[in-house]
């Protein structure tokens, strides 16, 4: 017993115990509006979220007590796993209600899986060891070095667009921005980017985006209330669900909304509504400061990584949580258009649950073994500047 009390002790001592409490925290407040809004349905939505959660957990407590450096050194089978996952997807893959893409799998026992969510964990991790290579040789300023960042980025970029799934797409291109930016890639590349981009919207528009995906984009603009009652519908019911809870809500479990379901896909994307109709503006700020805080402490992690490695890790983590959280806000209040972008740790759902957990479990890692090193002869403690073999590292 005094081992396992000593060994939990280590673990949380050089844990950052901030972060694991933030993630319970918001693990914990998931879980309530998703029992809460469960009298909507009969199918059990909080079952599989308990497993996805016990799954989650351990996949990231083993994850943090192994070296992030180990785990980018497997970066060739990641890419490989990660091109495999996203074309099985076009040999099994099939549509789950509430979507408008084929980017699901049927796993054994008929659990669903969305592979482009367990794929962009290994982008963050092969993506942070491609930044590093070009650093170390030099080439992370050199032209070359950032069109194979951005062949990189475009491989799962192009497949899961051809899934349907671009609101994933999105993320992968915010992701990659993102590191790129804070990893040091240079602003002239960011700025021919932006000019390539903003010259390619019209041909986008025309020969990229279908009519649906068009309705999107417009309904966010209409005027005469016409979209309500086809492409704007979800998005001004959950407007009037968040507006409906006031300041203080009218309390969980009692939402008359939220119980007759008016709000499609409130238990998954637009979860956000069910705690503005029942914990009102508070339920709304705190949800959103417990994600604000968690993305300042992955920051915090990346700022005291022990190398740049570490450092980038924790931003991919951040640029996943902090991107989708602004994206899923503004698609429930009206301010972008819906793209299927779940809220991370609170939206149901396995798949994304499970890769978020996974997440912060590498930027644990980062921070677990920030003061050791590898090396040949060992692992060099930054505190004590002696070789350690001891199995307890």
């Amino acid at each position: 017993m005094q081992k396992i009390i000593k060994g939990l002790t280590k673990f949380f001592t050089k844990s950052d115990v901030i972060l694991w409490l933030l993630t319970i925290a918001a693990s914990v407040y998931s879980l309530l509006l998703i029992n809460s809004m469960q009298r909507s349905s009969d199918y059990s939505y909080i079952t599989p979220q308990l497993l996805a959660l016990l799954v989650g957990y351990i996949a990231a407590i083993v994850i943090t007590l192994i070296d992030y450096e180990r785990i980018a050194r497997f970066w060739p089978l990641l890419a490989a796993v990660s091109l495999g996952l996203l074309v099985l997807v076009f040999l099994i893959g099939r549509n789950v209600s509430g979507t408008d893409d084929t980017a699901w799998i049927t796993l054994p026992g008929g659990v669903s899986f969305q592979p482009s969510e367990l794929v962009k964990i290994f982008f963050i991790i092969t993506f942070s060891k491609h930044m590093q290579l070009l650093k170390d040789n030099d080439m992370l300023h050199s032209l070359v070095g950032v069109i194979s960042l951005l062949i990189h980025m475009g491989i799962p970029v192009v497949l899961i667009h051809m899934q349907g799934d671009d609101g994933t797409v999105l993320i992968f291109l915010f992701m990659f921005l993102i590191m790129a930016f804070i990893g040091g890639v240079q602003l002239r590349y960011f700025l021919i980017m932006i000019l390539l981009l903003a010259a390619g919207i019209p041909i986008f528009w025309t020969y990229f985006f279908n009519e649906e995906q068009k309705s999107r984009f417009t309904a966010i603009f209409d005027i005469d209330g016409n979209a309500l009652k086809t492409y704007g519908w979800q998005q001004y019911q959950g407007k009037v669900s968040v507006a409906s809870g006031g300041l203080s809500g009218t309390g969980l479990g009692s939402g008359p909304r939220v119980a007759s379901g008016i709000v499609p896909e409130q238990e998954n994307d637009f979860i956000y509504t069910v705690a503005g109709e029942e914990l009102g503006f508070i339920g709304c700020v705190l949800l959103l400061f417990i994600l604000l805080l968690i993305c300042v402490k992955i920051m915090m992690d990346a700022m005291s990584a022990r190398d740049y490695l570490g450092k980038m890790i924790c931003v991919g983590v951040f640029a996943v949580i902090g991107v989708q959280t602004i994206i899923n806000i503004g698609m429930v209040l009206g301010l972008l258009p819906v793209i299927g972008i779940t809220l991370p740790f609170f939206s149901s759902g396995g798949s994304s649950l499970m890769s978020v957990l996974i997440g912060i479990g590498l930027v644990q890692s980062v921070h677990f073994h920030k003061d050791v090193i590898e090396s040949p002869h060992g692992k060099l403690s930054n505190n004590r500047y002696k070789y350690l073999n001891s199995p307890q590292y």
